[in-house]
């Protein structure tokens, strides 16, 4: 058995395999920290509902113009506030996305994010 090792391995790739883990983990660290900070906003109905997420997917922010207030007409409210949490959430999951494929390099590792 090689010294600080397993049998058949070196114990210098086993070295450098642990390193590459420690760094990629930090990267993955560093990356969630820098999208937590980020906000993603989407604008609906021509301006009329906004709605503002984070990076860990939460919505942090909604903005509904006056005007579009309506009490006779209450669904359109809801379905452009909808809209819109659901756009600013996607580009959260988008962005990502985006940085995981480019820390991965185009790694397929289901379950990540």
């Amino acid at each position: 058995m090689a010294r600080g090792g397993f049998p058949g391995m070196g114990g210098g790739n086993m070295n450098n395999l642990i390193k590459q883990a420690q760094k990629f983990q930090k990267q993955m660290e560093d990356m969630q920290k820098e999208l937590e900070n980020k906000q993603f906003r989407a604008t609906v109905g021509g301006g009329a509902v906004t709605a503002v997420a984070n990076g860990r997917k939460q919505i942090t922010n909604i903005q509904i113009k006056p005007e579009v207030v309506d009490p006779d007409d209450v669904e359109m409210l809801q379905d452009l506030i909808i809209s819109a949490c659901n756009e600013a959430l996607k580009k959260s999951e988008d962005a990502t996305a985006n940085q995981m494929g480019k820390l991965t390099g185009g790694m397929n590792l289901p379950g990540m994010f």
